[in-house]
């Protein structure tokens, strides 16, 4: 009997999203539909469905940091992707346990506020991020309004979309994708600046009120691909496809801002 190969282990670190299209709950789908087993440690605990976000009973650093710290020791990480990380002291937590173990790769999705524009994070939170947890990170993947709001910059245009990723670099990340997919246009642009340069994703953009979670999918599905092996490039344009068949076959479900499907048929990841 041949044995099965290991799956690479990827950790998710985020919010516990009940409705399960965003937080630990969408990506734990998604790393098991790109063959990765998902382990993951809750940051916040928010009460929300598709409709609206209700509040949230945000985790201390040290409840963080006791659910990771046996994960650490019981399993070999291959990636992390970080979510809502609610406050300073979780993000110095979360970046000292990074650092102390050596995870070759980290994607950081600077969750700030849901769709339904409830604040997620503090400002406090938001520089710990930059100045702590960016130059952890492999890449760093905020959408227009977080690149904002992170950066000070305003993003109208590609070429200050490509400033904003700059700024981000010279936090410390070794890679920005900005995502356009919040953006108005018939385009769906996002903008990737790496030690190559700079390179745009553009997709024709699908019409639909189903993307509840799509930031939390793109990131995870990007780091489970990092953690096969694929190159950051790569990674990003497959995500992007990923990212798409998921809204085209979403189920339909809530009456809010429903969520993509994480399981879209005839999707396949080649080895």
């Amino acid at each position: 009997m041949v044995k099965p190969l290991r799956p690479p282990v990827v950790l998710t670190i985020a919010g516990l999203d009940p409705s399960a299209g965003a937080g630990i709950l969408g990506d734990i789908k998604t790393i098991s539909a790109f063959g990765c087993y998902g382990i993951a440690a809750v940051t916040s605990v928010t009460f929300q469905n598709t409709l609206q976000v209700f509040g949230a009973l945000d985790q201390t650093g040290e409840t963080v940091r006791r659910q990771i710290a046996p994960l650490f020791d019981d399993f070999e990480v291959s990636a992390i992707k970080t979510g809502m990380l609610p406050s300073a002291e979780v993000i110095r937590e979360v970046a000292a346990l990074i650092e102390a173990r050596a995870v070759p790769l980290v994607v950081v999705d600077p969750v700030l506020r849901s769709t339904s524009g409830f604040d997620l994070i503090d400002e406090g939170a938001v520089d710990a991020l930059s100045g702590v947890l960016f130059p952890l990170a492999t890449l760093v993947t905020p959408n227009v309004a977080e690149a904002k709001r992170i950066t000070g910059l305003d993003i109208r245009d590609q070429r200050e979309m490509e400033r904003a990723a700059e700024a981000i670099l010279k936090m410390g990340a070794r890679a920005a994708l900005i995502t356009g997919g919040d953006a108005n246009g018939d385009l769906s642009a996002d903008l990737l600046l790496d030690a190559q340069g700079a390179v745009v994703y553009s997709a024709k953009r699908i019409r639909s009120k189903h993307t509840h979670g799509t930031g939390c999918t793109l990131a995870s599905a990007i780091a489970c691909l990092l953690a096969r092996g694929r190159s950051l490039r790569e990674s990003v344009s497959i995500a992007k496809q990923y990212i798409n068949a998921g809204i085209l076959s979403a189920p339909g479900l809530g009456h809010g801002n429903g969520p993509l499907n994480h399981f879209p048929a005839g999707f396949e990841i080649e080895n």
